[in-house]
């Protein structure tokens, strides 16, 4: 009787030291994809130099983080841009956009590798919108947009400051307002296809004290999203370079919630 038992114990453990690995495996199966990678997309005007903040912030946490630099010259140019930048990722990203950067997340954002969207002070349009025309239901404080002789968009470098990033040290802005990246005027009258927000989760950052997007504008776009949104006092439309704690942590809270989805 004694030797039965302990043959029975025997072919137990031999059955449990088998199942282990496949109960492991289920498991391991069930935990969350974590999403690592951040790609981040600048807006009119400024090129990717004023995501450094954020882009440090991010990297110490040990996220995987991408800055494209657009080209501006043309909406699908930009939106290709982007998709480069997406075809380098080894896994699920983040997709962030500021300002004009966030009408072009709203249709790269369709790439399967995108788990979710986050608006930085960032236009989100709906299909067969465009920033332009938006503007006109909600206008912006902002009086200083030059224009070229060929057809690119600049802003008052004498302006910058008050208008685009009154948050921002003084010598940062004006050094920025000298450096700016004219952007063509006709990306602004690009016409959505198919907004990438309706179909992924979206996380929205809303600055308060904007000049260049009136905020009740952004809170429609996050309303209009579903987006997860939250609100800076006295942030200018520089937030994403100004406020990069706050920003990074929005971010981080995307990644983290749209790799329990994956």
């Amino acid at each position: 009787m004694m030797k039965e038992s302990t043959n029975i114990i025997k072919k137990l453990k031999i059955i449990l030291f088998f199942a282990l690995p496949l109960n492991l495996t289920i498991a391991q199966a069930q935990q969350p994809v974590a999403v690592k990678n951040i790609v981040l997309v600048h807006g009119a005007f400024v090129d990717g130099s004023g995501w450094k903040p954020v882009y440090d912030l991010l990297v110490k946490k040990g996220y995987h983080v991408s800055i494209v630099q657009q080209p501006m010259t043309t909406f699908v140019n930009d939106v290709n841009a982007v998709k480069r930048i997406l075809d380098m990722q080894d896994g699920p990203c983040i997709l962030v956009g500021h300002s004009y950067g966030g009408a072009i997340i709203t249709e790269a954002g369709n790439d399967t590798r995108v788990a979710g969207l986050v608006y930085i002070a960032a236009h989100a349009p709906d299909k067969g919108e465009n920033e332009a025309s938006n503007g006109k239901m909600y206008p912006p404080a902002y009086k200083s947009l030059q224009k070229t002789a060929d057809g690119f968009d600049y802003i008052d470098p004498a302006k910058f400051y008050a208008d685009f990033a009154a948050d921002l040290p003084k010598q940062v802005a004006e050094f920025t307002a000298h450096a700016q990246m004219l952007t063509a005027d006709q990306a602004f009258h690009a016409v959505i296809q198919n907004p990438a927000w309706r179909s992924k989760p979206s996380w929205y950052m809303i600055a308060k004290s904007d000049r260049i997007i009136n905020p009740d504008r952004e809170r429609m776009y996050a309303k209009r999203a579903g987006s997860h949104q939250v609100e800076i006092e006295g942030a200018s439309h520089s937030v994403y370079e100004s406020h990069p704690k706050e920003v990074a942590q929005l971010i981080i809270a995307a990644a983290r919630q749209s790799g329990k989805k994956n």
